[in-house]
């Protein structure tokens, strides 16, 4: 899909190329921008909550190029993406290149996901900063989340969570700023110590008391909302079983149904993506071998508005997010606005 800009969007593009060309020698110099600099100057979870709305608004919108990532895989286990996307109302304009090793804590003592984020002028093309990637990753995969249980499952009293790593913790930080109604919420994870890692990363700021579930089953069985943040596979592990799960439900994959049985997604009444091309395009690399299900619609036209989501309590509906790069360049132009207001990063020569 391309994106033709308007006349007014040309003039802001202008008005920032100018702007940069006080700051950077523009065509000289980039400014690079460490993780450390780039928390220091990045969002905090509310901002984050309505950074990654206004991304889900202009995807669903059609205000954005955007391809589907493609990958590279030397292993199995492990991905390498490239994520461009261009929203010209942001004024954002750029490329991820992210990694997931799930093996490099254990066996090298480096993380799971590293990557860089390229920024460019809209108005000539120019690259104006390289920054870490992997942290602002993990500030907004939880918002999608958030952002639709909001507009899925508002009245939402229970929450669980596959995935007690970076993401799962995130997603606690997060959904407890969303779903105002939550009174418990239910974690699980094959690594106790992670269980206990979350709760205690989490306690200052999420009041909601966390249960850790016995296993799978109890966690399925006990909550209205659901969010998986796992492992990414080719074949689908199935630890979560049809027969689990209910009407009235509200699933929320980010590890592209790895963790769930692939019937789950037909049972729904509602199967609902971030992306439909990049779904497709993970459907022809074998990751649904059984076929995507028939897709309602898109998670940015339910939070832009433009789709019902939820229209009945018992509704069973399946909204998988795997990661679109309109949030990663509205992110990251957002650290770099800051980054140059507080002085962060140095400047590299081209």
């Amino acid at each position: 899909m391309s994106y033709s800009a308007t006349k007014l969007q040309v003039e802001a593009f202008q008005k920032e190329h100018d702007e940069l060309g006080t700051k950077l020698n523009l065509g000289k110099e980039v400014l690079w921008l460490t993780q450390e600099e780039c928390i220091k100057a990045g969002p905090n979870v509310e901002e984050t909550i309505e950074l990654i709305r206004q991304a889900l608004e202009a995807h669903g919108k059609k205000e954005y190029e955007m391809p589907a990532k493609i990958g590279i895989h030397p292993f199995s286990d492990v991905f390498f993406h490239a994520m461009p996307a261009y929203v010209p109302n942001n004024l954002a304009c750029g490329m991820k290149w992210i990694e997931c090793f799930p093996r490099n804590p254990s066996e090298y003592d480096l993380p799971q996901t590293t990557g860089l984020l390229i920024l460019n002028d809209i108005l000539t093309g120019i690259p104006i900063a390289v920054m870490d990637s992997a942290w602002l990753t993990a500030m907004r995969t939880p918002a999608v989340t958030a952002l639709a249980a909001e507009a899925l499952h508002p009245d939402a009293k229970t929450f669980g969570m596959f995935g007690c790593g970076v993401q799962g913790i995130g997603h606690i930080r997060y959904i407890t700023k969303t779903l105002k109604n939550l009174e418990k919420i239910f974690i699980y994870d094959v690594n106790d110590k992670s269980m206990e890692n979350l709760i205690s990363e989490v306690s200052e700021e999420v009041s909601v008391p966390i249960v850790k579930a016995s296993g799978p089953e109890e966690l399925v069985k006990s909550c209205e909302v659901i969010s998986s943040a796992t492992i990414i596979l080719l074949g689908p592990l199935k630890v979560v079983k049809k027969e689990w799960v209910r009407k009235g439900q509200t699933i929320l994959p980010c590890d592209l149904n790895t963790f769930w049985e692939p019937e789950i997604c037909r049972m729904a009444d509602k199967y609902i993506v971030d992306s439909i091309d990049e779904h497709k395009l993970f459907e022809n690399m074998g990751y649904f071998p059984d076929g995507l299900a028939d897709i309602t619609c898109e998670t940015g036209e339910v939070i832009a508005g433009l789709h019902a989501g939820r229209t009945n309590e018992n509704e069973l509906i399946v909204c998988s997010n795997i990661g679109i790069s309109v949030s990663d360049v509205i992110m990251g132009k957002a650290i770099l606005d800051r980054a140059f207001e507080m002085g962060l990063g140095r400047k590299v020569p081209l």
